[in-house]
This record gives structure tokens, C-alpha cells and sequence, in this order.
């Protein structure tokens, strides 16, 4: 389905540790991608649990939709889908959801126009969401019809904030290919170099990062963050120390494949039904 649905099992749970710096810098895929000096590794769980309680901060799943709107599309048309994807936030399976416009693309490879962001308590409720058949409609009415190309990763998050993220926030979201034939240990030395950036950078307001357990849509990415800050300022206020983004991209730079770096604003709700 095309914005949900989880179809493969998962073997353990990826803790969220932290979210990598971005800054352009003048060659590689990997220009806009910072690596924060840190020797904290990743740990691989046991299989997840979704803890809502409120003695500790939420686990949910993330799930992440990119679109690429055809060129010559009618701006009414991607307005519609925008509006109806925006509209699924109602469905009793999601926590949060937003849909809009990228205010920028940050990859020269893959390029999309809009982005779906939502949240979940359980693996269940994604597979619920995906075929509700108020989802399905949006899809095959709203979507299928006006985009060229799709992307999609769902994960774990463990200990990433609250759930709802409030209109007006900027988010920078990062998905990493690993080199083929990257093993366990080239994985967890990524994520691990990875952890810690939120104690550098305070701006930051919430960290999710996570592996994927959905591959199917996601072009051969595995790993996926998002960043949430409080607003486009902030969002810029990442780039702003290029010479130690330079330095820390080296550490992993070796183990990586491919970077999609975007930058999203999170819109109004909805104020009229659909």
C-alpha cells in the first residue's frame, strides 16, 4: 500500500540515539551530512514493546512517506492530496500526522516535492492505518494519479519525545544507505557514531532515529532520523559550523552509500473537514 503498511517481521528493536548534523560542503553524496565525535555504540534490543506509560517517554512507530509530484501536475491537484492525506489524522489508529510541502530538498539523487509524517502505538495500528479504507481512497483517488516516485521507512522510536509535534516546527529528516555488504558491525558503528548530537546542538528539540523495518519502498535505505526543532531559525542554526561538519562526515563516510537530507515545516491542522 502506498503510505503504510508494515510487511516485514522485524528481528530486534533500534534504539533512538541521536541525530547526525547536516551541512553542504563542496563534493560526495554525503555534503550535507555531520557525524558528531562520540564512541557510544548502538545496541540492538529484544523485540519491541510500545511503552505509552507516563512514567517514561513514549515509544511509538514512525513512519515516514516521500512524494515526488509530476512536474506538469495543476497545483489544485497537489493541493487535494495534501489536504486528504492531512485529513487521515482523524483515523483512530494515529497518534500524529502531517502532510505538506518539503521547504527544501537537500539530495541531488532522489528529489521529492511533499512529505506524510505519522505516528503510531503499535506496529498493528500502521498495518491498521494502511488498510483503512479511508487511506486506501486517499491513495488511489488523491495520490497514484499526480506523483512520479514514492519513499518510505518506518522504525522504532524509543524515548524520542512527545508524540504530537506542534504546527510551525521545523524538521530535518535524513535517511542512510549503507555500502552493500555492510554487516552488523558497520551498522551499529554508524548509528553509534551518530548518537549524542542532541547534547551538542540544544536547538535540537527531539531526536528519533531508528532502523527500518519496512524495506520495501524504502530504495535501499536502512536507517532513518528525525530532527524537531522549534522552527525554521533553529533548522538553520544546524549548518552553521561547516569546518567540524567536514571533520566528523570522515568518520563514517567509508560505510555509507547514499544520503536523502530534507527539510519540512510542520503546517496548520486542518481547520475544515474533507
Amino acid at each position: 500500500m502506498l503510505c503504510g503498511g508494515v510487511r516485514a517481521a522485524v528481528n530486534g528493536r533500534t534504539n533512538i540515539l541521536s541525530f547526525p548534523r547536516l551541512r553542504p560542503s563542496s563534493s560526495s553524496p554525503f555534503k550535507f551530512f555531520y557525524f558528531p565525535s562520540t564512541t557510544r555504540l548502538y545496541a540492538a534490543q529484544s523485540q519491541p514493546s510500545i511503552n505509552m506509560s507516563a512514567g517514561s517517554p513514549p515509544e511509538f512507530i514512525e513512519h515516514i512517506v516521500l512524494f515526488k509530484v509530476k512536474p506538469d501536475i495543476d497545483p489544485s491537484k497537489a493541493t487535494a492530496m495534501v489536504n486528504n492525506l492531512s485529513s487521515l489524522a482523524s483515523l483512530d489508529s494515529v497518534l500524529h500526522l502531517t502532510a505538506g510541502q518539503l521547504l527544501r530538498s537537500r539530495s541531488s539523487s532522489l528529489t521529492f516535492t511533499h512529505m506524510l509524517h505519522s505516528r503510531y502505538a503499535s506496529k498493528s495500528d500502521l498495518d491498521a492505518y494502511s488498510a483503512h479504507p479511508d487511506h486506501v481512497a486517499v491513495v488511489n483517488n488523491y495520490v497514484k494519479p499526480i506523483v512520479d516516485d514514492i519513499m518510505a521507512v518506518d522504525w522504532v522510536a524509543s524515548g524520542a519525545g512527545a508524540v504530537k509535534i506542534p504546527p510551525g516546527s521545523a524538521m530535518r529528516v535524513t535517511f542512510l544507505k549503507l555500502k552493500e555488504g555492510s554487516g552488523e558491525d558497520e551498522k551499529n558503528e554508524v548509528l553509534g557514531v551518530i548518537g549524542g548530537i542532541k547534547e551538542k546542538f540544544p536547538g535540537i528539540e527531539q531526536l528519533s532515529f531508528g532502523e527500518n523495518f519496512s524495506p520495501g519502498r524504502a530504495k535501499g535505505f536502512s536507517i532513518a532520523s528525525v530532527a524537531v526543532l522549534n522552527g525554521v531559525n533553529e533548522l538553520e542554526g544546524l549548518d552553521a559550523e561547516p569546518e567540524a561538519a567536514n571533520k566528523q562526515k570522515d568518520l563514517v563516510r567509508d560505510k555509507l552509500d547514499g544520503v536523502v537530507v530534507l527539510d519540512y515545516v510542520v503546517p496548520p491542522p486542518q481547520t475544515a473537514s474533507l
